[in-house]
């Protein structure tokens, strides 16, 4: 994966996720917690999802070929919204189904009642760790801006996605040490289902969240906002192109943006000059942006009719006026 594609916070919480899963089946088999199965599911369904996100990473660097002629850098949107269904049917809809079932029969914990909370607070660190890491790798893209606006503006998958699972981790280990703690205070087995079902509903929503983000980047999103702006401005950014009639720009993986452009060139110039000055236009774009852009740029003499037809091709045909009342022709 490339630079600022999150491959360490993956490895992390991977390693993380693995001893995790081990810890709270042990204490699963041991208590019969249902907070504890929940967690130790969820557990899994994060470590298979690190594993695809990483085997998705290395298969988004393989060459274009005849049929994939902009190369595979989608791979990694498919494998992430993969994810979100994992997390959705094999941690949320089970740790539903568990807390439904705990609390129609519900059983106290009779037994090594101190595992459940040394192996959840255990966790704890460890998801507390694997989350650090991501959030100290996301801070070298996220800027100025709010940690929500970058986890919907992002167009790399990986980070974004860790963070939800480090963060929906950590609130589910809140939740699952709540129903424990509760059951073992009370009795009561039903507090059990309880942080069962908590952690369901948090798991549900992280997965209705990522799976919209990431349908949305399959449909195809353009580039960040500051990316076509600097695209822009190289394009301009010399004499050889009078103006931009219209640019669009399509994410075709993560660091990959595919540019498609009309622009104005000097009426009097011949076909050399107009290839040189497109030549040096697209050297100007890839220069001011850090991604790799596969660059189709249409050059014309600029005439303001066309251009004027141009801008009404991209623009919403206003609504039709009302046809005026005819005369009455009756006196």
């Amino acid at each position: 994966m490339a630079h600022g594609s999150g491959t360490k916070s993956v490895i992390t919480a991977l390693a993380a996720n693995l001893g995790i899963a081990v810890a709270k089946f042990i204490g699963y088999l041991l208590t019969h917690s249902s907070s504890m199965l929940a967690e130790a599911v969820h557990s899994v369904a994060d470590s298979s999802n690190q594993a695809l996100l990483l085997f998705a990473g290395k298969r988004s660097t393989k060459n274009a070929s005849e049929i994939h002629q902009f190369g595979y850098g989608r791979v990694r949107y498919v494998a992430a919204f993969v994810v979100s269904i994992v997390l959705f049917s094999l941690g949320g809809l089970f740790a539903l189904y568990e807390a439904w079932h705990k609390f129609s029969d519900p059983h106290a914990i009779t037994s090594w009642h101190w595992v459940p909370v040394v192996v959840l607070l255990a966790a704890m660190v460890m998801e507390g760790l694997a989350l650090r890491t991501a959030l100290k790798e996301a801070r070298t893209t996220k800027g100025d801006k709010s940690w929500w606006r970058y986890l919907k503006d992002s167009r790399s998958p990986e980070i974004p996605t860790i963070v939800l699972e480090d963060t929906g981790a950590l609130l589910g280990l809140v939740f699952g040490l709540f129903g424990v703690g509760m059951t073992l205070a009370t009795g009561d087995g039903r507090w059990d289902a309880i942080g069962s079902g908590a952690i369901g509903v948090l798991l549900v929503v992280i997965a209705v969240f990522l799976g919209r983000e990431m349908i949305s980047m399959l449909v195809g999103e353009s580039a960040l906002p500051e990316h076509q702006d600097a695209i822009e401005t190289a394009l301009l950014d010399g004499e050889d192109i009078t103006r931009i009639i219209h640019l669009r720009t399509l994410h075709l993986g993560p660091d990959e943006v595919l540019v498609a452009a009309k622009v104005a060139v000097p009426g009097a110039e011949s076909a050399a000059d107009i290839a040189e000055s497109v030549d040096a236009a697209e050297a100007r774009a890839r220069a001011a942006v850090p991604l790799r852009l596969q660059i189709v740029i249409e050059a014309a003499p600029f005439d303001p009719s066309e251009a004027r037809r141009d801008r009404e091709t991209w623009e919403v045909d206003p609504a039709p006026e009302p046809d005026a009342p005819e005369p009455d022709a009756t006196h």
